[in-house]
């Protein structure tokens, strides 16, 4: 689909005064009329209509792996991101090697900063939320965990037809798991293509939602969805982090974020 220039983002208000959080819990009640950056988003970039309408939000953060090497994490934080969200496990027995570095470098850099799992389809949750639960400390001041659904259709290990209902009761079950053992409301990161094969009809729509969408803005290919997080940019480069790395926005201005970070009992070093 090709990339839509836009000449004025001052238009586009209505739009995004449509994305109601009711459905989501504690989230905003507007968004602001223009760009609050307050450098949120160092570095160069190739522009897309989704890294221009993210000029619109006033809260900026990333998501990391082992792939992003030695992060100077006191350095991130200072070149204006406001949350990390780290990679921690995967299945049931792979840990990030760089997780404990990274949510150590965060916390100790006074950086908002939670895990997510990435699920894979042929392990039982069980098993997986097990490995989680170990991995990732639970901590009352770290963001609320988040669980990674993907369709895996090229796994050489877990080619798995993942059938719709199934699906949706064992991200339930993990879900379920995950806020009983940290006490927080986790949100669920997806892709345009696993949301339209499993979430559309706004499944599981009681959960705050992570989105990706990196040409265009959220609507073009998820409607009405609500959603707390919006994976704009997989290339992006930041101060402190030698390689290029997916940056987000958080749906909301400064002080949508500030409650919502109260809410979930984020308590800065």
């Amino acid at each position: 689909m090709c990339e839509v220039p836009l000449k004025s983002l001052s238009k586009l208000a209505p739009l995004f005064a449509l994305l109601s959080l009711a459905a989501c819990g504690p989230g905003p009640t507007a968004l602001p009329d223009r760009p609050m950056l307050t450098g949120a988003r160092p570095g160069n970039y190739k522009e897309t209509e989704a890294t221009e309408l993210a000029r619109n939000f006033a809260i900026h953060g990333v998501d990391v792996s082992k792939y992003q090497g030695n992060v100077d994490w006191m350095a991130v934080h200072e070149g204006g991101v406001q949350f990390a969200y780290i990679k921690a496990t995967e299945g049931g027995d792979r840990i990030d090697p760089k997780f404990l570095q990274n949510w150590n470098g965060a916390k100790a850099a006074g950086l908002p900063h939670g895990g997510y799992h990435f699920v894979y389809w042929c392990r039982p949750w069980q098993e997986q939320m097990a490995l989680f639960e170990k991995t990732v400390p639970s901590d009352p001041g770290a963001l609320p965990p988040v669980l990674d659904v993907e369709a895996t259709p090229t796994s050489p290990t877990c080619p798995r037809h993942l059938e719709r209902e199934q699906t949706l009761r064992d991200i339930k079950a993990m879900l379920v798991e995950m806020e009983r053992y940290y006490g927080k409301r986790p949100i669920i990161y997806t892709t345009v293509d696993f949301h339209e094969a499993i979430f559309y009809g706004n499944a599981l729509g009681e959960y705050p939602m992570w989105i990706r969408s990196t040409k265009h803005r959220p609507s073009v290919k998820y409607g009405d969805r609500a959603w707390h997080f919006w994976q704009y940019q997989s290339d992006g480069w930041v101060r402190g982090i030698p390689t290029r790395v997916d940056r987000n926005a958080f749906y909301g201005d400064t002080k949508d974020w500030q409650v919502w970070l109260k809410t979930n009992g984020f308590a800065s070093n």
